[in-house]
């Protein structure tokens, strides 16, 4: 059994994706747990109802689409963080710089309470603030988050492990592959019993700068096959987005592509003018930032560059730690960056000296800028905007901001400042989706304009008429007075009902900002469920009617036996006729702080007697006066650096300068063309974080943008021939279109219908919320085994199955259900009518025994014999090593044995043998009959043989 349920993203203009599979036996899959830019709860609310039953979850992009609600489920939802999470590795790393990013930059992503909520517990006169915040997760909570999350790799199948409230998986099997479109994204394939389940959406199959095609033909080298991989080759079920399925094929390709986004900046950078490309901060952000690097270092080459005077940037709040993760996972990219990189560092290895290799090390690696500058702070932005306006020549600026719908961050503050002067000019690359049917983004409204304009003028060219857009900017301001009243009783009741329903872990709703107390720590479950379960109940009514007295702190009775910990003086709780959690101490359990190279160690802990004296009177000496002469004689910490220039080389070093953040050659020598100006001394914003209660207080202002609107698709996604091509060549038995609005899913489904005629498949169009039956169109029948027949098997081991033959005859055995012995014999002996409704329903069971003698000679010449088990050819070169005989691998999927047989596996499965028919002088391959059967032996010997009898 296989169903299927959008739950965001299906015949929707919101570019959101969430999913449900639910396979046989009642386990429940979720893919994806994507937001848009409204950051609307009700759209979460189905996703809260099935988390109860959920057994894993699995993402496929690091982008707002596919992961932006992942936070705010684990914040929010009490059981989220218990269930089982499998992503690539890139999608957790830019994922959680992705929210990082959400979560400093606009408060509406913590989202408000909702006022039926505060209304429950606000007994005052005073009307509850609709704008209330919850409480937004920090930076590290957010990566405590992602730290849960377990990492797997491209192309390895993994066996998952269900949550602790799921059914048992039965031999579940999940399988990652490459679908291009962003680094790390994933095409994920479900095998669980008959049913195969290709879960693909947002792929791309041409190859990009950065990313690689998807692996539908293989991916990299092999994206020239003209055949599926035989693991995502005809699968029962295949979920493929419908966006971009109305898309035409860009004449030219990439190349086209990225010279026409250069084309309009060399044009607008002539003229003296700012360029704005909004952008995401994690996923689509790194073809751009590679595309703009390298398009300046050609343009710095030539004499007559348009582009070498002009200043690059880019804007995002996260950037650098983005920046970072791309460095460390360049083998997730394609070939191409991986051998600009490996090019780079020979450049390095060479002699000290040597012109080809400093000038190769000049340059630096594919993601070690020289004239992309990276901001971070509201102060550097405003600097770069304020530097343009002052600046008495005309030098162009190109800056790349996120985010792509221009409601939050640093495209939007551009935007604002850059609207007016009409030799500007704003870039959009995606296609903006609408989340609201309200209002749409301001990136869906220029894009509006845009194109009406392109309708009217023939070359696409944007009029001299202006437009009016409304701005919304929204700030956190924190709660005072009955506000504030009510957020603490609001947040006591939310506590305590989560202590006291849901048993382990400590709450997720209290930081140090909104209460004083800590949250109870974890327990173990009660052995009596019944009495725990009305313990519960009652403790749950006695919460309720706490709300009613006014406050937020707990009483001793609400404390329970945390009392111990809560207050001071307090030794002694009755634990008679306690139960449970109540009858053992409580022990509050730290949690260590980790990073991303494991847990943080303090340097201060593994100090000396002598030198803990010497820093914590260093200390006192810094802090009365700042001259540091006193500390003559005294050991400096590690971090320490002299005061003035002239005691720097006074002496060596003794110990390493362990501030030092230059890893490795490439970017020492990057660092050196760094020019160091006054946006490194901009200060840090004060406004970033919000400490303690808030909420959202927003402001609406209309512009007047005067600025140049062009338009290029950078989305990477799959365009009208991608998908026309390969589906025929996939060949789903079902095929289910979602991530898409309503026209673009029924123009693919018909087309579909078209290409896929000789298949006869199901294709299937779902609504947000609706339930699909995509099961395998398979019958079976469990069938009885009979002793005699079970004891003649014969079992034969491959790769760790068991497998044998059977041959019988099917027979129909008879068996009562739900009688005993005394009633069968009472049913026998009374034949009346009046008692014949009584007797039990007969039913028959397949039971398959042994043939008679004289059929088994019938049957055994009609069976025929087969070979069964997947043969390696890595497997295969080794067994031939080990009887020494010499293999070695010859192009991709070709093993050569002795310089004479060639043994070829292709894309179905099929092993191919060929020999030149003259066996080697010599040694083991003249001995039964040569290297050709050799081979032929040893393929048979990691196969199983069934025979037909």
């Amino acid at each position: 059994m296989f169903t299927f349920s959008p739950l965001q993203g299906a015949l929707s203009e919101s570019a959101a994706s969430q999913s449900i599979l639910e396979l046989d036996g009642g386990i429940k899959v979720l893919v994806d747990v994507g937001w848009d830019e409204s950051f609307d709860v009700a759209k979460l609310k189905e996703l809260e109802k099935q988390v109860p039953t959920l057994s894993l979850i699995l993402l496929t992009h690091a982008t707002t689409s596919h992961i932006a609600a992942f936070a705010h489920c684990c914040k929010h939802f009490p059981l989220f963080t218990r269930i089982p999470i499998y992503a690539t590795t890139p999608v957790i790393a830019l994922g959680r710089t992705l929210l990082q990013d959400l979560y400093a930059s606009t408060p509406c992503a913590a989202t408000t309470i909702p006022p039926s909520a505060l209304d429950e517990v606000s007994y005052t006169t005073h009307e509850p603030s609709s704008d209330i915040l919850l409480q937004a997760p920090t930076s590290e909570e957010i990566a405590t988050y992602f730290s849960l999350i377990h990492p797997l790799k491209y192309s390895q199948p993994y066996q998952p492990l269900g949550s602790p409230f799921s059914p048992p998986l039965n031999g579940l099997s999940i399988t990652a592959y490459n679908s291009g479109h962003t680094l790390g994204g994933t095409i994920w394939h479900i095998q669980h019993g008959l049913e195969s389940i290709v879960y693909a959406v947002d792929w791309n199959q041409a190859r990009e700068n950065v990313y690689a095609s998807a692996a539908w033909l293989g991916g990299g080298a092999g994206g020239g096959r003209s055949q599926v991989i035989e693991q995502l080759h005809k699968p029962t079920a295949l979920v493929c987005s419908s966006r971009g399925g109305e898309k035409p094929a860009l004449p030219g390709g990439r190349s086209k592509r990225d010279e026409q986004l250069l084309e309009k900046v060399r044009s607008c950078v002539a003229r003296g003018g700012t360029v704005l490309i909004p952008i995401d901060s994690s996923a689509r952000v790194l073809e751009l930032a590679y595309l703009m690097e390298h398009a300046w270092r050609s343009d710095s080459a030539t004499a007559d560059g348009q582009l070498k005077s002009a200043k690059l940037y880019l804007a995002g709040r996260n950037i650098h730690s983005t920046m970072k993760y791309a460095r460390s996972m360049l083998e997730w990219m394609d070939e191409s960056i991986v051998r600009e990189f490996e090019a780079v560092a020979d450049g390095f290895k060479r002699g000290n000296g040597a012109a080809d290799g400093a000038k190769q090390g000049k340059d630096g690696g594919p993601f070690d800028f020289r004239f992309l500058r990276l901001l971070d702070r509201n102060g550097q932005v405003d600097k770069v905007l304020s530097r343009d306006v002052e600046a008495d020549a005309a030098v162009g600026t190109v800056i790349l901001a996120s985010d792509t719908s221009l409601e939050w961050g640093f495209s939007k503050l551009v935007l604002k400042r850059l609207a007016e002067d009409a030799k500007n000019m704003v870039i959009l690359t995606e296609y903006p989706s609408v989340a609201s049917d309200t209002r749409p983004s301001l990136a869906r409204t220029l894009w509006n304009w845009w194109k009406e304009r392109s309708e009217q003028t023939s070359d696409g060219a944007n009029g001299s008429a202006a437009l009016e857009i409304e701005l919304t900017d929204a700030q956190r301001q924190a709660l005072e007075g009955n506000d504030l009243a009510i957020y603490q009783q609001w947040l006591a009741q939310q506590r305590q009902l989560q202590t006291t329903l849901q048993s382990g872990g400590a709450t997720a709703l209290e930081t140090s900002g909104d209460v004083a107390d800590d949250a109870s720590e974890s327990s173990s479950e009660s052995e009596d469920s019944e009495a725990e379960h009305q313990g519960r109940a009652l403790n749950a009514a006695t919460t309720m009617g706490q709300a009613s007295r006014k406050k937020a702190a707990l009483t001793d009775e609400d404390l329970g036996i945390n009392v111990l910990l809560k207050k001071k003086g307090v030794y002694d709780f009755d634990i008679r006729n306690k139960k449970g959690r109540d009858r053992m101490f409580p022990h509050p359990v730290r949690r260590k702080r980790n990073d991303d190279y494991g847990e943080l160690i303090r340097p201060e802990d593994f100090l000396r007697a002598e030198e803990r004296e010497d820093a914590d009177g260093a200390e006192m000496d810094q802090a009365g006066k700042g001259d540091g002469r006193d500390n003559l004689g005294k050991k400096r910490k590690w971090d320490d650096t002299a005061a003035s220039g002239k005691n720097r080389g006074s002496g060596t070093a003794k110990r390493p300068n362990l501030t030092r953040n230059i890893s490795d050659d490439v970017e020492m020598a990057v660092s050196e063309d760094v020019v160091i100006d006054e946006l490194d001394g901009v200060p840090a914003d004060a406004d970033e974080a919000t400490i303690g209660p808030s909420k959202l207080v927003t402001t609406t202002e209309r512009i007047r943008v005067n600025i140049q609107i062009e338009f290029i698709d950078f989305s990477g996604i799959h365009d009208k021939r991608s998908l026309h091509m390969l589906m025929p060549l996939i060949e789903p038995r079902k095929l289910i279109l979602v991530g898409g609005t309503t026209d673009e899913t029924m123009a693919l489904a018909s087309d579909c219908k078209k290409l896929l005629t000789e298949g006869s498949i199901d294709i299937h169009t779902p609504s947000i919320g609706m339930i699909i039956d995509a099961s395998v169109d398979t019958n079976a029948w469990v069938v009885k085994l009979a002793p005699t027949l079970v004891k003649q098997l014969k079992w034969q081991s491959v790769r760790g199955l068991s497998i044998a033959t059977v041959t019988g005859r099917l027979l129909a055995m008879q068996k009562d259900l739900g009688m005993s012995n005394d009633e069968d014999m009472a049913n026998k002996r009374l034949k009346t009518e009046e008692q014949s409704d009584t007797i039990a329903e007969v039913e028959a069971e397949p039971t398959l025994d042994v043939l008679p003698t004289n059929m088994a000679s019938a049957t055994r010449s009609v069976a025929q014999p087969l070979h069964v088990g997947d043969l390696r050819l890595a497997d295969l070169r080794k067994a031939m090593q080990q009887s020494g005989h010499t293999a070695e691998f010859r192009g991709e999927g070709t093993l050569l044995v002795d310089g004479s047989v060639v043994v070829r596996k292709t894309t179905t499965g099929r092993v191919d043998v060929e020999s030149i028919g003259l066996p080697t002088d010599g040694g083991p391959a003249t001995m039964f009959g040569g290297t050709f059967y050799a081979v032929k032996r040893t393929i048979y010997e990691n196969l199983a043989v069934v025979a037909g009898a």
